[in-house]
């Protein structure tokens, strides 16, 4: 600590102590105080003030000069270094619980006091119209969907299909080619198997059968074919003469040589056909475009033979692409609006966010919840009460003295007679800075809490280090440069209690040390001392009206400094 000191005054040529010097404590051992120089200014003129008076007019009085020291012995002690503060008490955890919904309260079963676990019911809300909303989303989402759907089948027509299998006999298009619905795009033609439709006699038709055995006779030729009979008409016909026919059709393995001009008989069994007729292919059709756009491709060629919905050529289409892009989007717009929609049900039932104690119910069932009510205010307050904590703002320069896992000291004015313990949980190296002094937020966990209540101030000491039996002296005796004012030997004889030329008492000079810990009163001499050492040090005296005149003059804070005003009671 430091120490101011009047300068010596002459009286009768006797000589007053010299003023001792501040120590130059190890960092960390004091505190650095910032202060205004203009309140210094002041406050040394009142002490020197102070310090001058009771010189003059105790010299008059004939006061010893050896009044102005303490006079005391190098000891062993124990020394504990401690950072206090205070702070406010705060729960373990604390939740507003705030509604994200409007409507009506139906169910608010608990009531202030009451412990609730986790996930527990709180409050139940009306859901009506969202029910109604999801619902409406719903329909939404089908109606996209039919629209995608749709949207998807103008694609599959922009890839042209043979409607039957066959011989592409000619192919009408080409990649490139611009094409509308409808238009037409090839032939295909089954020359494979010929048909043949031959009247037979009605009595003798009515005994046929599909699948049946035939013979079929070239006319040209008089070659015979093996075919079977695919179909018998249903009814009866009457030819020229009269005679009743009914018509069967007769599939053939062309040969290669049957054309469609090609004519012939043909009998069943020992039945006859009443006249010739000419073949025909089994199949030919015309195959149109199913869609409109551009040919991207042909995906054959004439001659080619192709089965049944086998690819012809694929189109593309530039407005179709955006047709199926934009139905997809809607589709999607609209599943996420009903799962939205499905989603916040879950608000509509309100449970605890953590386990604790109501402290505070602000609605109640049968209220209405809207933008002035629940939606900003919040529904009730839970405190987790399990333990608490507090946030204690430490100096800059006792920081780093701080670990967590340090023993906590805590006493609260609430609670007389009472001291409880806690624990350092946390030190946080994000500080605030005000005035030009930085502190750091240091988080305290306290699990033995009876009697105990959020909000309340208390008293904080860390136990920052702690040495056992170390050889000490006064903080006040160590002044500037380390150095300690020792007895050296015998005091002449007829100068006891009295004072050498350099102003300090006969038979003390002074000695350099190696300082350790030290607290508010004592400091550790790890060098330059021995027990039972005896030294010396200006006297003090730390007046009240002197701290309140220095506050108020320094302004707020000024008082925190931890300097100590020296006053010298001199003369004879």
């Amino acid at each position: 600590m430091q120490t101011q000191q009047a300068p010596a005054q002459k009286e009768k040529q006797e000589t007053l102590p010299s003023a001792p010097a501040a120590p130059a404590f190890a960092p960390g051992v004091q505190k650095k105080k910032k202060r205004r120089r203009t309140g210094i200014l002041i406050a040394v003129a009142i002490v020197a003030a102070l310090i001058i008076l009771p010189r003059l007019t105790g010299a008059r009085r004939g006061v010893n000069p050896l009044s102005g020291f303490v006079f005391e012995t190098a000891e062993k002690r124990d020394i504990t270094v401690k950072v206090s503060g205070s702070a406010a008490l705060e729960p373990a955890d604390s939740y507003t619980v705030n509604a994200l919904v409007t409507g009506e309260v139906l169910s608010a079963d608990f009531e202030e006091g009451d412990t609730v676990e986790k996930d527990s019911l709180l409050y139940r809300i009306d859901t009506s119209d969202m029910e109604n909303n999801i619902e409406r989303a719903r329909l939404s989402v089908e109606r996209a969907q039919m629209s995608y759907d749709q949207a998807l089948k103008g694609r599959e027509n922009l890839l042209i299909e043979a409607t039957e299998g066959g011989v592409v006999t000619e192919l009408l298009v080409e990649a490139g080619d611009s094409i509308s619905m409808g238009q037409t795009i090839a032939t295909i033609r089954d020359s494979a198997t010929m048909t043949i439709r031959l009247p037979f006699p009605a009595d003798d038709a009515a005994g046929f059968y599909v699948g049946q055995p035939a013979t079929v006779t070239l006319d040209s030729t008089f070659e015979t074919l093996n075919g079977t009979i695919s179909k018998i008409a249903p009814v009866d016909e009457v030819l020229q003469g009269s005679v009743m026919v009914r018509y069967v059709t007769i599939e053939v393995r062309n040969p290669g040589g049957i054309a469609p001009q090609s004519a012939a008989s043909a009998t069943v069994g020992t039945a006859a056909c009443a006249q010739s007729a000419a073949f025909e292919y089994q199949a030919q059709t015309t195959v149109m475009a199913t869609g409109a756009g551009k040919v991207a491709a042909v995906l054959v060629s004439e001659g080619e033979r192709v089965d049944k919905n086998q690819a012809l050529l694929r189109l593309e289409s530039d407005d179709l692409d955006q047709s199926i892009r934009s139905a997809e989007l809607s589709l999607r717009d609209a599943q996420l609006t009903l799962q939205n929609a499905v989603d916040q049900l879950d608000n509509y039932s309100i449970t605890s966010p953590i386990a604790g104690t109501i402290v505070e119910k602000k609605c109640k069932q049968g209220d209405k919840l809207d933008t002035s009510s629940g939606l900003n205010g919040g529904l009730c307050t839970i405190f987790d009460l399990s333990y608490l904590t507090l946030t204690l703002n430490v100096d800059e320069l006792d920081i780093a003295k701080i670990e967590e896992g340090q023993d906590v000291d805590i006493t609260v004015e609430a609670v007389e007679g009472k001291s409880y313990r806690g624990v350092v949980t946390k030190v946080n190296i994000n500080g605030t800075t005000v005035g030009g002094v930085t502190s750091y937020p240091v988080t305290i966990r306290i699990d033995e809490s009876e009697g105990l209540l959020p909000g309340m101030n208390v008293d904080v000491e860390i136990e920052v280090q702690s040495k056992t039996g170390v050889l000490s002296v006064p903080v006040s005796a160590v002044e500037r440069g380390n150095r300690v004012l020792v007895k050296t030997g015998e005091v002449p004889e007829g100068k006891e209690n009295t004072l050498g030329e350099n102003g300090l008492p006969a038979g003390y000079e002074y000695r350099e040390v190696t300082l350790g810990i030290n607290d508010d009163d004592y400091i550790e001499i790890t060098a330059g001392l021995e027990e039972g050492d005896q030294i010396a040090y200006a006297a003090y005296q730390s007046s009240t009206l002197i701290e309140q005149m220095m506050g108020g003059m320094m302004g707020p804070g000024g008082g925190a400094s931890e300097e100590r005003v020296v006053v010298i009671e001199g003369g004879r």
